[in-house]
């Protein structure tokens, strides 16, 4: 990792010029839109289908929207297109369930293609749902009597590549029979310096001690804790020193670990055992915001801050924005606010991690289709969410870290489309915001205003708003008291 690849070194690629690649990916990448792979999906390409050969783990630090995720889908599943037998073979963990899900569907506008399944095990639907979708179980003949906690009815891996969160994982793991990582290939951490961060049920050291479980040759090692469910079916994971493998299990498991602020502390990467990493970035600076991003910051008079975003809003004349504030209090406080000012003309919604992931979703689907404009939302957005079409993001509470910004930044100016994102800032917050942007090598970020006639016509409007919202808290506090007693008084009985 100390002679990092600089991804900027490569260029977009036409399909027609991929090396090696698959012509039915060809075919259902055309079929989707997309005729050439950008620089960072055609270095890891390099490293792993081309002269790389998956020999080494891959590191992946690149700005959001840089297109990390086909960069990974896309050699698993050209590697895994000569499979003859069903397993799960790759596995791909993510923070979030609505991260989880837009990964799921770039592996399924793929893997179909060369006849590969992809299963999901986020929690969206019930565990049994997710058992009968991920667990094959054969028909049984009629007359014959089977055993059902033996081994007459062997259970099979329905999918060959899963998503999953890691919770929902765990509970895979522990409970579902039939399911194993036992014959595992490819492991990818996606938004791995969150996912490192919290410990999510120690699913790593799980999911590692699960993949060592069938090694054999010069070292000897069983796991009694982890059981084959899959018969005569093994995958043999031989030790040895011929191609440089010094010890390490082949066909090893291959680890990818990608994120837009990749951690390269390697008390924090050893957690991964990772075999010779080859660390792919974009550039010497490790914090990077997309090539077309412009930054601008708007300053407030503090008691007017909702004035200028209101007008802010307005002077962008209908184009999609992502607002992002502090919490998931402030988010549905903002939200319920920008509602009270009447008729904008612009169509809002809240969006945040304590809202049903059905009520989530939805709002989501609006957002992309062109219903919603505006979404208000906590960092339950921030990271790897991709909506087409976001021309403007907007920092109503000062993001409080520079990774915040890089994420929060980056839900704009993706895969080679221009951005812009504007913070709002009082002017004691300037000094502060000056330095948070200079760990990322932005030493210009001019100031953005608003007429000030915008934001003093709206002032009549902002009085009865703000009346409203206090209104509004106190219903809901006060349903929240009550039902916070009934449940109370139901536990006591």
């Amino acid at each position: 990792m100390r002679a990092p690849v600089d991804v900027t070194s490569f260029s977009n690629s036409s399909l027609t010029d991929i090396p090696f690649l698959n012509p039915r990916l060809e075919s259902a990448l055309s079929s989707s839109g997309i005729d050439s792979l950008f620089p960072v999906q055609v270095a890891v390409w390099q490293e792993t289908t081309g002269p790389g050969s998956f020999e080494r783990d891959i590191c992946v630090n690149s700005p959001t929207g840089s297109g990390k995720t086909l960069a990974y889908a896309l050699p698993i599943v050209q590697t895994l297109s000569t499979r003859s037998v069903k397993c799960l073979r790759a596995l791909i963990v993510l923070p979030t369930r609505d991260l989880a899900l837009q990964v799921k569907d770039v592996f399924a506008t793929i893997a179909p293609a060369v006849g590969l399944s992809v299963g999901l095990a986020v929690g969206q639907s019930s565990i049994a749902e997710e058992i009968s979708m991920l667990i094959e179980r054969p028909k049984l003949e009629a007359g014959i009597c089977y055993d059902p906690d033996g081994h007459s009815v062997e259970l099979q891996s329905a999918v060959d590549i899963l998503v999953a969160t890691p919770g929902r994982l765990m509970d895979h793991i522990n409970n579902t029979k039939g399911f194993t990582l036992e014959h595992l290939r490819f492991l990818v951490v996606d938004e791995t310096d969150r996912l490192l961060r919290e410990a999510y049920q120690s699913w790593l050291p799980t999911v590692l001690k699960c993949t060592s479980s069938s090694v054999d040759g010069l070292f000897n090692y069983t796991s009694t804790a982890f059981p084959s469910t899959f018969g005569s079916l093994k995958t043999i994971r031989r030790v040895g020193v011929e191609r440089g493998f010094k010890g390490k299990a082949y066909p090893r498991l291959v680890k990818m670990v990608l994120s837009a602020t990749l951690t390269q502390d390697p008390s924090k990467l050893s957690q991964l055992d990772l075999r010779h990493p080859l660390f792919l970035t974009t550039g010497k600076i490790r914090y990077t915001l997309p090539e077309h991003l412009a930054s601008f910051k708007l300053i407030c008079e503090p008691k007017l801050k909702p004035l200028y975003l209101v007008a802010l809003l307005q002077s962008l004349q209908g184009e999609k924005c992502i607002v992002f504030t502090s919490s998931v209090e402030s988010t549905h406080r903002l939200c319920t606010l920008l509602k009270f000012f009447g008729d904008l003309g612009i169509k809002i919604k809240e969006y945040s991690g304590h809202q049903h992931q059905t009520v989530r979703s939805k709002t989501l689907r609006a957002f992309r289709e062109g219903g919603i404009q505006v979404v208000v939302s906590s960092d339950a957005m921030t990271r790897g969410m991709d909506v087409d079409g976001v021309r403007n993001v907007i920092n109503y509470d000062k993001p409080p870290y520079i990774k915040t910004y890089i994420h929060r930044a980056g839900r704009t100016a993706r895969a080679g489309n221009s951005g812009r994102c504007f913070t709002l800032l009082h002017e004691d917050e300037v000094k502060q915001f000056k330095k948070l942007l200079k760990k990322a090598d932005i030493d210009s970020c001019p100031v953005h205003t608003v007429p000030l006639d915008s934001v003093e016509s709206l002032l009549s409007t902002y009085d009865d708003a703000l009346e409203k919202l206090k209104e509004s808290v106190e219903i809901e506090t006060s349903k929240k008291r009550k039902m916070g007693f009934k449940s109370s008084s139901k536990t006591k009985r």
